[in-house]
């Protein structure tokens, strides 16, 4: 049964804890993941190789989770859900810690530097490399066994689990790899490499909320001076949203060329400095500002 659910609930089901079928509320941390292009890449394959060379993307990114003590919750195509910091009283999972979020987030990055590695020797062997999106949110959400008598499903669901989703599709926007929540990045211990990339709407909710990208997968070789970038990017932003547009384009431009830039039409974007000159006194940064 641990092939076919997290290992942790096969073990309760199996020893007959009827306790588990039931429901609770429990903060948690969901990332969600997807290959980019996917359905484009598999046009160009036959079903058996597509097959395995989907098992060994998932067998690399379940063994970042588990190394992180989060619960693989589901498969979606080529696509991962999984979350950390479900309680052990309710579930009998790995007792979580006051460090889910970090987890989460070292997940990420793991996923994204396994994913790199495993790239570079599918490109030896001439296959072509593949690219993913990444997606986390904390949040309170509903946890349980939910489907009918026939068929259930351990999951999770909750307007917590939705942003997480959307955050994931929202790295193709933002030309991203990793972005998290606000709701995720205020609960971090530990010390990453992040910038705010912009302010959204949430369903539920009246204020903006910042969304971040984590840049820890970069390495100095694969973007050299990646701070300098990121504190021209975040002097360029605090500009712009002061409505100071002459020392927004003078930060944006400090380094137009480099990867960090290369996001949507609005900040960030390689075009940000043109974004700054405003054919009105009021400009909108992003969706939610």
């Amino acid at each position: 049964m641990a092939r076919y659910m997290d290992p942790a609930l096969a073990d309760r089901l199996v020893r007959g804890d009827e306790n588990i079928l039931g429901g609770t509320s429990a903060v948690v941390t969901l990332l969600f993941s997807d290959i980019r292009g996917f359905t484009t890449l598999t046009e160009q394959l036959e079903p058996q190789p597509t097959v395995s060379m989907l098992n060994e993307y998932s067998t690399l990114m379940v063994d970042c989770i588990q190394r992180e003590c989060g619960v693989l919750d589901k498969f979606i195509g080529d696509a991962i859900m999984a979350a950390f910091g479900l309680r052990p009283s309710a579930f009998g999972l790995p007792q979580p810690a006051d460090d889910d979020e970090d987890r989460a987030v070292r997940t990420a990055i793991a996923m994204i530097r396994s994913l790199n590695e495993w790239n570079s020797i599918r490109v030896a062997d001439g296959k072509p490399p593949l690219d993913m999106g990444i997606g986390l949110n904390t949040d309170t959400v509903v946890v349980g066994n939910i489907g009918s008598p026939k068929r259930m499903d351990f999951t999770m669901i909750g307007d917590g689990v939705n942003l997480a989703a959307r955050l994931e599709t929202a790295c193709k926007q933002y030309s991203a790899r990793i972005l998290i929540s606000d709701l995720t990045y205020r609960q971090l211990k530990g010390v990453y490499r992040t910038r705010e990339v912009d302010r959204v709407i949430v369903k539920g909710k009246t204020e903006p909320v910042a969304v971040h990208e984590v840049l820890d997968y970069y390495t100095d070789e694969t973007f050299p001076h990646l701070m300098d970038v990121v504190n021209d990017f975040r002097d360029g932003i605090s500009s712009y949203r002061r409505g100071a547009w002459d020392a927004a384009i003078g930060s944006f431009r400090c380094c137009p060329c480099r990867p960090i830039l290369t996001t949507r039409s609005r900040p960030p974007t390689s075009n940000a400095a043109s974004s700054c000159e405003p054919t009105h006194p009021r400009a909108e940064t992003g969706s939610g500002s």
